[in-house]
């Protein structure tokens, strides 16, 4: 009798915990709705006037409310109004054309709802779309001559409008205010968009037949044939690039493979009973790719002209293509050289003569090159130069190269700092912009700076000067630039300054956060302490709730995400709703990046090599129990964590390895073997062929070490990691015994746990776990 009563209480218990705890919960989420839309003054869109030196923007100054602002960059003014028509605003659209497209990024945050109202003035139909974060296309639909639509949107998302054959015409990136914005049809960078079938004097054209080459003469319609060896296994495709000069062309010559597929299963998809099957092409690391090749055509012999492949006999290939350019002087055309295993790079130059190879740039790494991130150039043809960037001296830099001697001329910038992004070169001034981090000691190495350089490395100044991370955009004719800067712990500060100098014109604006304070919300705390060596900074956040109480112990929230390709722990301030309102069950929250992730040096980032099962425990373990040394209020005897995609594997290699510090863990879509993950992804961090370091970091094998308590989620429509992954883990935690929560949510892509079902789950896992203190 005694044992079955201690049995049903057993199974009683957690369902009792969690009706305990429901209040806790809800109040976590309604307070995650409370903070929205309430920092106002955050957020311009600056609209440069025809005279170059005014601009004007709207900006929300309350629930609801708006202003406009007229600033005069020459004087300093800055004239507000409720209405543009005070300001004697002349425009009241924001118009875009192939000529002010600069760029397509991935939507990177979230902001406040707003809208975007397209107007179709062109002649032709155009098509919308949405840029994803992972900056992926997705169709909002065509908009014919004439017709307007409105989308809704969100502050910090990026549209897309493009011919009905794909050509960008303009990029927008939505603002707090709603914005009108004025589609008038192709321009000049449009057309240089289109394929380059046609030879640039017109007289010429190529197409495919049957896996051949065939040259067209557009006065006569006569066509040649130039290739008999294409098949179906190797056949020649496009792109079709021309020499300038129309003399010769390339295209290219690729060796196929089979691609993977993978399968998942719709249960219960919208409309219909039966379930759905949906297959996707997916590489995984160790898989076959295809084989580019150059192949070049003179029209003076009208063949295939042999190239030496001596220098180029591993491509890392896994969209087919290859990203070819000709010289203006039509001498040579280059391309990239990316070799498997990502460490060795070329930059490649083809005699359009002789078919001779040449070696431009040239890369190698005992370890990986962030080919992703740090193979930046920028080619200066008059000169014969090239910009490029490197992490050859331990730091990410910019370099000047000599392109016809393929030998670096001199070093552009140099320190214990790293280059971010290159904004503009001034080709005539010979200068390059770019944002830097790491300049300033006793600052976050983090933040990003402005900064100018000559391109023989003389003449270095930083141009902004608040102590946070800075965005910047220029005035068109770039004498001026807006600098919006900000911190985890600092709103954002919007300021006007000269481009010659980097002085302040004047600010603009000054967020408003007190309605957001007025909420309970707390301000995140900037920590910084030593990592594993005693030596290395280790810079992240605490999050208290609204509630907080100094005579309290609280336990601990770690979310992580410790991808090499990056760096997570908030920069810029942001009223992060997710974790406030898990730190609003009565948790502190932490969040930091330690070795192995990215922008402090090629040492800090190489920790990750053959290595991702570190994923920087002990920098973070240690970084948090310095924390809680000076913090009495911190719990180290109820330590959670819990993280998404590799975010996920992380979270539960905590239970693996560390289970001695964390006792709870929640793992979303986790890539929990690297073998079972996307190809390039890995591949990158693990290297080729595929070895033992795959096997060190699965969770798969290693899952008979887990201690503690374990939810895996996953989607059952994820495109992003294998579903799979997450079961194949569940299979092996079974396999030993081992016991753990499986959440599937149907329908769910990537990402499962940030859907309102998954975000509820996560929030009572780690109140069952963590708010009932440990069992003696």
């Amino acid at each position: 009798m005694i044992r079955l009563v201690l049995l049903i209480a057993a199974l009683l218990a957690p369902a009792l915990l969690a009706q305990e705890l429901a209040p806790e919960i809800e109040r976590a989420l309604a307070f995650a709705r409370q903070i929205e839309n309430k920092v106002f003054r955050a957020m311009i869109a600056p609209h440069w006037l025809p005279d170059g030196h005014r601009l004007w923007y709207r900006v929300q100054t309350g629930p609801g409310v708006s202003e406009y602002v007229l600033a005069d960059a020459e004087s300093g003014t800055i004239m507000r109004a409720p209405t543009a028509a005070a300001l004697g605003l002349p425009v009241k659209r924001l118009t875009t054309s192939a000529d002010t497209t600069t760029g397509i990024r991935a939507s990177s945050r979230t902001g406040e709802e707003t809208s975007v109202r397209f107007s179709n003035a062109g002649a032709e139909a155009v098509e919308l779309f949405w840029i994803d974060p992972q900056a992926q296309r997705k169709s909002y639909g065509k908009l014919e001559p004439a017709a307007t639509r409105e989308v809704h949107t969100f502050a910090g998302h990026v549209w897309l409008v493009a011919t009905a054959g794909g050509a960008a015409l303009g990029v927008i990136e939505a603002a707090p205010e709603p914005l009108e914005l004025t589609i008038d049809g192709p321009g000049r960078e449009a057309k240089r968009e289109t394929p380059g079938e046609v030879s640039p004097d017109g007289r010429w054209s190529v197409r495919f037949e049957k896996q051949q080459v065939v040259l067209c003469d557009t006065t006569t319609d006569e066509s040649t044939v130039l290739t008999t060896d294409g098949t179906v296994v190797q056949p020649y495709r496009g792109p079709v690039r021309w020499a300038p000069d129309a003399q010769s062309f390339t295209v290219l010559s690729v060796k196929d493979v089979p691609v993977r597929q993978v399968t998942v299963v719709e249960a219960r998809p919208e409309g219909q009973t039966q379930p759905k099957v949906h297959t996707f092409d997916y590489a995984k690391p160790g898989d076959a790719l295809p084989r580019p090749r150059p192949v070049l055509f003179r029209l003076t012999d009208r063949r295939p002209l042999p190239i030496d492949d001596a220098l180029f006999p591993n491509p890392f290939t896994p969209g087919s293509t290859l990203d070819l350019r000709w010289s203006p002087r039509s001498d040579e055309f280059y391309f990239d050289y990316n070799q498997r295993g990502h460490q060795l790079w070329r930059i490649l130059a083809v005699n359009a003569q002789a078919g001779g190879v040449r070696t431009v740039v040239e890369e190698k790494a005992d370890t990986f090159i962030d080919y992703t991130h740090k193979t930046w150039r920028h080619w200066l043809d008059d000169t014969h130069e090239l910009l490029w960037m490197s992490e050859r001296d331990g730091w990410a830099h910019l370099w000047l190269y000599d392109t016809a001697a393929g030998a670096v001329k001199n070093q552009v910038t140099h320190g214990a700092w790293v280059v971010r992004e290159v904004v503009w070169v001034d080709e005539e001034k010979r200068q390059v912009w770019f944002l830097a981090s790491g300049l300033r000691a006793g600052e976050d190495p983090y933040h990003r700076h402005l900064c100018r350089v000559n391109f023989d490395g003389s003449g270095f100044l930083r141009l902004t000067e608040g102590d946070g991370d800075h965005d910047i955009l220029f005035s068109p004719d770039a004498r001026f630039f807006t600098d919006r800067w900000s911190r985890a712990d600092q709103p954002p500060v919007a300021e006007l300054r000269r481009s010659d100098d980097g002085r302040l014109v004047c600010e603009l604006e000054r967020a408003d956060a007190r309605a957001l304070l007025a909420t309970g919300w707390t301000m995140p705390e900037r920590f910084v302490a030593k990592g594993r060596d005693g030596a290395t900074d280790i810079h992240g956040v605490l999050i208290r709730p609204s509630h907080f109480d100094p005579a309290k112990k609280y336990p601990v929230l770690e979310e992580v995400y410790a991808g090499p390709h990056g760096a997570f722990a908030p920069k810029r301030f942001d009223p992060l709703a997710r974790l406030h309102a898990l730190a609003e069950l009565g948790i502190i929250v932490v969040k930091a990046d330690g070795l192995g992730t990215n922008h402090r040096g090629k040492a800090f980032q190489d920790v990750a090599w053959k290595n991702l099962q570190d994923a920087g425990f002990p920098d973070r373990i240690a970084w948090i129990k310095a924390a809680a040394a000076t913090r009495p209020w911190m719990d180290l005897t109820r330590v959670g964590i819990f993280g998404g995609s590799a975010g996920g594997q992380n979270a539960m290699r905590a239970l693996l390895d560390h289970a001695d510090f964390y006792q709870a863990a929640f793992a979303d879509c986790g890539c929990h073997d690297n073998r079972m993950d996307k190809l390039w992804w890995n591949e990158q961090w693990l290297g080729w062929p595929v070895d033992d370091s795959y096997v060190r970091a699965s969770n798969v094998v290693d899952a008979p070490k887990l201690r503690g308590a374990l939810m895996l989620c996953v989607g059952e429509l994820d495109h992003n990691v294998d579903p799979a992954s997450t079961m194949q883990v569940a299979a092996a935690l079974e396999k030993a015994n081992k016991p753990f929560e499986l959440l599937v949510i149907t329908g769910a892509g990537h990402g499962a746990a940030e859907t309102p079902y998954g975000n509820r789950r996560r929030l009572e896992f780690f109140a069952r776990h963590l708010l009932a203190p440990p069992a003696k």
